[in-house]
């Protein structure tokens, strides 16, 4: 079974069961990062993988389309960019993005809900 390290994003055979990392530096600069809170503590889904890949989509769209309006008269490039933003409303629109935004909100409350119960152990 070929897994994927939730780290470096390297395809490798896992040695046991649920193995998440290639190597054990893979999973130690991991850890690190996930407590000094410079990473998620679950690598993205699926679903966060679609959307953050589309979002560079919309990004390379954005730059071609400004080339490409260049020197147009302003009602064109007007027209063009308005076709594009379009498109745009259609990515906003995605229940992929309000899955991603629920289990977002549901992590943040279960965080917001660990802080509550450690203050109020001190």
């Amino acid at each position: 079974m070929i897994a994927q390290c939730q780290k470096c994003g390297k395809d490798y055979e896992p040695k046991r069961r649920g193995g998440k990392f290639c190597s054990v530096s893979c999973r130690v600069v991991q850890h690190q990062l996930v407590k000094k809170g410079q990473a998620w503590p679950n690598p993205p889904n699926g679903d966060e993988r679609y959307l953050a890949d589309k979002l560079v989509a919309v990004g390379r769209s954005a730059t071609e389309a400004l080339a490409q309006v260049e020197g147009l008269p302003a009602a064109e490039a007007f027209s063009r960019l308005r076709a594009l933003v379009q498109g745009w409303a259609g990515v906003a629109n995605n229940s992929i993005i309000e899955k991603v935004q629920y289990n977002e909100q549901q992590e943040m409350n279960a965080q917001a809900t660990r802080m509550k119960r450690i203050k109020g152990s001190k």
